[in-house]
């Protein structure tokens, strides 16, 4: 059964990045929404992956490159991505003040 839902609301830390969502166990999920705000009067930058459970955040698995975000604005992926149970969502933002959204769904395996 579909379970449309909001995975996670988050603020990015800056550095090595910040984990945004993990699938379940014996779960899968679809993450259909991912919104991003920038909530400070400067230019922020974030890049958003999905990672394989075991792996680390890397250009292959970038779904956002870097991308910067202007001040006091968002900008809003949508599409569908499947995420296996232990795959997981990292961003790295450049500075404090990002928050990220995302939604989809949960279904068991």
């Amino acid at each position: 059964m579909n379970t449309s839902k909001k995975l996670n609301q988050s603020a990015i830390a800056t550095g090595a990045g910040t984990l945004i969502y993990t699938v379940p166990t014996q779960y899968k999920a679809s993450v259909n929404n991912i919104d991003v705000c920038n909530t400070t009067s400067g230019t922020l930058t974030i890049a958003i992956h999905l990672v394989p459970a075991g792996g680390a955040a890397a250009t292959s698995n970038m779904l956002f490159p870097t991308v910067s975000i202007d001040a006091n604005t968002m900008i809003q992926w949508s599409g569908n991505q499947i995420l296996n149970s232990g795959d997981f969502i990292q961003g790295i933002g450049s500075a404090s003040g990002i928050t990220v959204n995302v939604s989809g769904n949960e279904d068991r395996a």
